[in-house]
C-alpha cells in the first residue's frame, strides 16, 4: 500500500501517534535534540557518534538546520518521555530552497569551517562534512516540475519497527499536497539498503542513480497528485 492509499483509507488523515510518543510542529529549543538524532542516523542510517567525535554537529548544519529554519512548517517532530526520538523535514520548491541555503546559510558555514586540506582518501569524516559546506550538492533530479519537493526523515533505534515513519511521511506528504506540489523526492545512499527498500514500500519509485559505492546515492520520487506518470517509469530506467 502506499502512501497515497494509506491517507485514503482512513479518510484522507494519518493515524494518531500511538503513546509514548508524540509528533508535533518544531519549537524553539529544538535544534540540540534533532541533530543529535541527525548524528546517531549518521552513519548509512547507524550510529554516526563514533566518526564525529570532533565535530557532532557537523550533520545537522547541513540536514537539519535550514530546514527548522526556512521550512518549519513542513517539519515534524517526534518525542517520548526521553525526548526527540527522529524528525520529518520538507522543502517545497527544493530550487528556491537550495538559493536561499545558498544565499544565507552557507557562507556561514564557511566563515566557521575552513575547507579541509590535503589528500581526500585521507579526510576523516568531519574533514569531508565540511568540504560538504563549501561544495555544495543541489542536485535535483528530473523531471523537476513532477518531483519539485524534497523530504527527509530520520528516526532513533526506539522509534523504528513501530510504523511510525509510514506515518510520519504520510503527514509531510499530507502537507506538501496541501500546498499543491505535485510530487516529491528524496536521495538514499547506496549503502543504506534498508532505507531503499522502505521507501519503496511506501510507493517511492527510483528516478535515477549518481555514482557508485560508498560514494552512490539513488534519487526516488513519489507523486502527489495521482499515478505514477509513464516519464517518471521510464526515467527508473536509468537506475542500474
Amino acid at each position: 500500500m502506499d502512501l497515497h492509499s494509506f491517507r485514503t483509507r482512513i479518510g484522507g488523515m494519518t493515524p494518531s501517534i500511538p503513546p509514548p510518543f508524540r509528533l508535533r510542529p518544531p519549537q524553539a529549543g529544538d535544534t540540540a535534540g534533532a541533530y543529535a538524532v541527525c548524528l546517531k542516523t549518521g552513519n548509512f542510517g547507524q550510529d554516526g557518534e563514533p566518526f564525529y567525535r570532533d565535530d557532532p554537529d557537523a550533520l545537522g548544519r547541513v540536514f537539519v538546520g535550514p530546514y527548522l529554519a526556512y521550512e518549519a512548517d513542513l517539519a515534524r517532530i517526534l518525542e517520548d518521555d526521553r525526548g526527540i526520538c527522529g524528525y520529518v523535514l520538507a522543502a517545497m520548491d527544493s530550487r528556491a530552497f537550495y538559493a536561499r541555503y545558498e544565499a544565507e546559510w552557507r557562507p556561514e558555514l564557511c566563515r566557521q569551517f575552513p575547507a579541509p586540506s590535503g589528500d581526500p582518501k585521507a579526510w576523516s569524516r568531519v574533514q569531508q562534512i565540511h568540504h560538504v559546506y563549501h561544495h555544495p550538492d543541489y542536485f535535483c533530479p528530473e523531471p523537476y516540475d513532477l518531483y519539485p519537493s524534497h523530504v527527509h526523515i530520520d528516526l532513533l533505534p526506539r522509534a523504528q519497527g513501530r510504523g511510525l515513519g509510514r506515518m510520519m511521511m504520510a503527514e509531510v506528504l499530507g502537507l506538501l499536497r496541501q500546498r499543491g506540489s505535485l510530487g516529491a523526492h528524496l536521495g538514499v545512499s547506496l549503502p543504506n539498503v534498508s532505507a531503499q527498500g522502505f521507501y519503496r514500500r511506501l510507493g517511492f519509485q527510483p528516478l535515477i542513480q549518481v555514482g557508485e559505492g560508498m560514494e552512490g546515492c539513488l534519487y526516488l520520487g513519489h507523486r502527489l497528485d495521482g499515478p505514477t506518470p509513464a516519464s517518471s517509469r521510464t526515467a527508473s530506467s536509468q537506475v542500474t
